[in-house]
């Protein structure tokens, strides 16, 4: 007798979080040999290969990538439907403890408190701002806000919150002193500004249609500090490399202008993690909801309708 999707669904997520189709099965009570012929049939119903494997290593293919963020989507909702016909949704209580990197607390959860304890006046905030994080969602942390698409711990859930693009900008004075750029190699000439904790923070992949370009670039300024990088921009210092999401207000104010806006960088997604699906708390229910639906508003994933400052200097 076969499974049903949803549990294929769950059954695919543990073995992608937990690099094993035995470890998953066990995980789930099914044995090694059904977890095996579960997987076999959810690549025949899909029509592709979700997971190479050997006898020594599995791997995710692209599809499966895709289909892994996919089944984390459905199977939130799926638990979130069933968490909101809890009562005590309706008015949630306690303190909820939400970590994030400084700037995103500045910039996305701080302003947004006042219509939030609108809503759940019993419900306290407390932030943990923080710009490295572990594997793990440390003790009392009821939601950390990640930039990542895979948690290493299959315990902790990932929501998306958002996949927005990385942008190149600098003030209007930089520019109107310092010769824009209108090729990748032409940052060599410029004062770049770098955050240094991102992935390769000193290397840009650019990509236009089909061409690829990868640039090595020296820094003017680094910091670990968002906000740093971003003040030094608006002051004139030079051109940062930092997510939509944190410079969309200075760019649609006209302090910031984007450059090169014809080449992208690799995409961000930022989830929403928390430890687990089951039984979710109301407090962690709620506060998904808001941050999703804020985001939702803000339309924060493309660069239309910002690229328009660009000819104004």
């Amino acid at each position: 007798m076969g499974i049903d999707r949803l549990t294929q669904m769950e059954l695919f997520i543990q073995i992608v979080e937990l690099g094993s189709i035995g470890r998953a099965g066990e995980k789930l009570g099914i044995s090694n040999p059904a977890a095996s012929r579960y997987l076999t049939s959810l690549e025949d119903r899909l029509g592709v290969r979700l997971i190479e494997r050997t006898t020594r290593r599995q791997w995710l293919t692209e599809a499966g990538r895709r289909y892994h963020q996919s089944c984390l989507a459905i199977l939130g909702e799926v638990a979130e439907a069933e968490a909101s016909l809890n009562e005590s949704v309706v008015d949630p209580k306690g303190t909820l403890r939400v970590t994030s990197s400084v700037s995103f607390a500045m910039l996305h959860i701080a302003p947004c408190l006042p219509e939030f304890n609108l809503r759940y006046p019993n419900l306290a905030v407390e932030i943990v701002a923080a710009n490295r994080y572990p594997d793990f969602i440390e003790a009392g942390i009821d939601v950390a806000i990640r930039t990542r698409e895979h948690e290493a711990d299959s315990g902790i859930t990932a929501r998306r919150l958002v996949e927005t693009t990385r942008v190149l900008a600098a003030s209007p004075g930089y520019l109107a002193s310092h010769p824009r750029p209108l090729v990748p190699e032409d940052l060599a000439d410029h004062r770049m500004l770098v955050y240094n904790l991102a992935n390769h923070p000193f290397t840009l992949n650019f990509s236009r249609g089909r061409e690829n370009r990868s640039i090595a670039i020296q820094s003017m300024l680094q910091s670990n500090e968002g906000q740093v990088i971003c003040s030094a921009a608006l002051a004139g210092h030079g051109i940062l490399i930092q997510p939509l999401y944190i410079v969309h207000g200075d760019i649609t104010a006209g302090r910031l202008v984007p450059v090169l806006t014809d080449w992208d960088l690799p995409r961000l997604t930022v989830n929403l993690a928390y430890q687990s699906r089951r039984n979710q708390p109301a407090k962690i229910r709620v506060f998904s909801e808001f941050m999703v639906n804020r985001f939702k508003r803000l339309d924060l994933e493309k660069m239309d309708g910002l690229t328009n400052a660009s000819t104004n200097i």
